[in-house]
């Protein structure tokens, strides 16, 4: 069984050989997608670096190893700062144009085809006017915020358009949306206001058949009714220290396959003993029936020896059918 095959039976609750490390296949990306700047800005710039992406957000690169933050937001002034804003044009050559060259050269044997909707809607929405700002005007402006949610929105369905036309087979939509113990907003606020915008992109996917990987870090336990409402076909990074992860795999078991669930703390921190130890026990607790991708649950800059370690335990513990692990190494977890 070849990789693609293998992770559409691990999405799909079949009958999955191993459990992979993740959706293989390349990711395409329109420029500006992961913060570029027209002038060459960037997160690959050294620390102290600061540029405007491609909406006008200002970013400034800080540490070593990790990417920038949002520091400026030209919609800070929201309800009249919208009335004047030039938004992207989704069909600007400029944007649009890397999807369709990538794909041209792209290795489709090599897995499934995706698409990056990188900071959906939700995140987008706050480097455009500030975490506090949007907070606020939440409350205060709910009007402006509908409509800032409907303009990013449509920017996002008209890339979806480019990146179905050169046939991706899973769209990578993304809005960190909890804490590590709660939601960000309250499950009202994101069924009134997020939902509708997020299902108008999920449903044109649906309608073609693309498969649906969602991220969304922190505490995401009140929000797993609607990822599955909206056809979510993947769940990522659960994160281990936010979430009860054996109550997430029962509400999601056969419906909503998982990625990540090892602590990104664990593989910094090693040793490679107890590394071995989680891999085997979040093998057996997420993915025993099948849905489960397993990774850490956040991207870090890896001691090579732990992830190496990590690597291997995935590969040795992961054929199906799994086996449980002792209790000892269960403890360890």
């Amino acid at each position: 069984m070849d990789d693609a095959r293998n992770a559409l039976e691990i999405i799909r609750f079949g009958r999955p050989q191993r459990v992979a490390m993740g959706i293989p296949g390349e990711v395409l990306c329109y420029f500006g997608c992961n913060h570029e700047s027209w002038d060459g800005g960037g997160h690959h710039l050294p620390v102290g670096s600061r540029w405007l992406d491609i909406w006008g957000t200002q970013w400034h690169r800080e540490h070593d190893g990790v990417m920038g933050f949002p520091r400026g937001n030209p919609l800070a002034d929201l309800p009249s700062a919208l009335k004047i804003y030039r938004w992207p044009d989704p069909d600007d050559e400029r944007l649009c144009g890397p999807i369709h060259a990538r794909a041209r050269s792209a290795d489709r044997a090599a897995g499934l085809l995706g698409g990056s909707h990188r900071d959906t809607l939700w995140e987008r929405a706050y480097m455009l006017v500030g975490m506090e700002n949007l907070m606020g005007w939440m409350h205060d402006e709910p009007g402006a915020v509908a409509e800032l949610f409907q303009r990013i929105m449509d920017f996002q369905l008209g890339m979806a358009r480019h990146y179905l036309a050169v046939g991706i087979q899973v769209a990578h939509l993304g809005d960190d949306l909890g804490t590590q113990r709660a939601l960000l907003m309250s499950p009202r606020f994101l069924a009134g206001m997020l939902a509708p915008q997020y299902r108008r992109l999920t449903s044109l996917y649906r309608e073609r058949g693309v498969l649906l990987n969602f991220h969304s870090c922190g505490h995401i336990e009140p929000a797993l009714d609607l990822f599955i409402e909206l056809g979510i076909d993947v769940l990522n990074p659960v994160q281990a220290n936010a979430n009860d992860l054996a109550a997430l795999r029962r509400r999601t078991q056969g419906r909503l396959a998982l990625a990540g669930g090892v602590g990104s703390e664990v593989v910094v921190a090693g040793p490679p003993e107890r590394i071995r130890a989680v891999v085997r026990q979040r093998l057996w607790e997420l993915g025993r029936d099948g849905g489960y991708f397993c990774s850490p649950d956040q991207g870090m800059p890896w001691p090579e020896a732990h992830y190496r370690a990590f690597q291997e335990a995935v590969a040795e513990f992961g054929a199906y059918p799994l086996r449980q692990p002792e209790p000892a190494l269960a403890s360890v977890a």
